[in-house]
């Protein structure tokens, strides 16, 4: 290990240590998921995170009737979302299995095993200690959920190759995260659209609510400098695609993230109609530009297989490979979908590890 990736784990280990809501989103944001992203999602049986991992998990004890599962979360960190999920599980009959949530921050999996007790599901739930950039599968399981957990890796490539191997015949990885350019940033594409609303806004709409500061021109901040928050996103799809078959795949949003994020979202009044019509048009210039290929999506929910041939359950062309993004790409139009053999030749050219 290096130095540089010692420090970064710190940093890491640092932010979350007391980091109770991990998941915290201003209000604005909920009135836009509410309004434009849930009709999406429903498309594809689930309404909410949780019901997207629990339907697909429930899914699984078709296979191998009366076997118990064994299920994997990666990066899992306050095992929330596993708790509730096993919860869900649980109400629902299925009794015979276990979700090992995985995570290399002791204090979050302290809260997690302390949550599980507390909602009655600790039999469902173990905690593990364990780095996901040098993990490596000591047993098969039946699935394996990650949830905005990939974007701070920085060994895509072995996390992936472990997955595949420790994944049943008919395993399952399931997936919501980031896919946006490393750091959270915005591709130069996506950072005119963005300027161009953001010129709109009153100075007061215009403080980071993270960094504390006001921003007159919006700040294109690359988040990733100090920690692991967004190391290698932009490499996330291009290497599911190359390793993965897809039975379903719904990419969504980008210019309109840093509207309803935590850093600027605080900003915008969810009851006022007039911030409400912003957001509104924001949105519907995003989903134009995206439909497009002008720019891609920053957010994926994503099932997967290791074998075999995915459903490849989409929003009309909106593919996993339409919805890449690659570095080199001039953002000046529409481009085609990347063909495997290009985002292979890619890879082993740019790859830069600090481990």
């Amino acid at each position: 290990m290096t130095h540089e990736y010692d420090t970064r784990i710190e940093a890491e280990l640092n932010c979350y240590n007391n980091c109770i809501n991990v998941h915290e989103l201003p209000l604005i944001f909920h009135y836009w998921s509410n309004r434009y992203l849930r009709p999406k999602v429903e498309q594809f049986g689930f309404s909410h995170p949780d019901s997207f991992f629990s339907n697909n998990l429930a899914q699984m004890f078709q296979y191998r009737a009366g076997q118990a599962k064994t299920f994997l979360s990666i990066g899992s960190g306050n095992c929330d979302t596993e708790v509730r999920v096993a919860k869900a599980l649980a109400d629902a009959d299925f009794v015979d299995f276990q979700i090992e949530c995985l995570d290399l921050n002791s204090a979050m999996l302290q809260r997690g095993q302390e949550m599980a007790v507390t909602q009655g599901v600790s039999q469902y739930v173990a905690c593990v200690y364990g780095d996901l950039n040098s993990w490596q599968p000591v047993k098969e399981y039946d699935a394996v959920i990650a949830n905005q957990s990939l974007h701070h890796v920085l060994n895509l490539e072995g996390l992936f190759s472990g997955i595949k191997k420790s994944l049943k015949h008919d395993g399952l990885f399931i997936v919501s995260d980031m896919i946006g350019r490393n750091g959270h940033q915005r591709w130069p594409e996506a950072l005119r659209i963005v300027r161009e609303f953001w010129r709109e806004l009153p100075q007061r709409y215009h403080y980071n609510q993270q960094l504390k500061r006001y921003e007159e021109t919006f700040l294109n901040w690359d988040c990733s400098v100090d920690s692991f928050e967004g190391i290698r996103a932009q490499d996330i799809l291009p290497l599911l695609v190359s390793q993965f078959k897809f039975d379903m795949f719904l990419g969504f949003a980008n210019a309109i993230d840093p509207f309803v994020d935590r850093s600027f979202g605080h900003n915008f009044d969810a009851n006022c109609e007039k911030d409400r019509a912003f957001i509104d048009r924001v949105h519907q210039r995003d989903e134009a530009e995206i439909s497009a290929g002008s720019i891609k999506p920053t957010h994926m929910f994503a099932v997967m297989r290791a074998q075999g041939e995915g459903a490849r359950h989409c929003l009309g062309h909106l593919t996993p490979e339409f919805c890449i993004r690659m570095p080199d790409y001039d953002g000046c139009k529409a481009v085609r979908p990347f063909k495997l053999h290009e985002l292979v030749k890619w890879f082993k050219k740019s790859r830069t590890p600090l481990l």
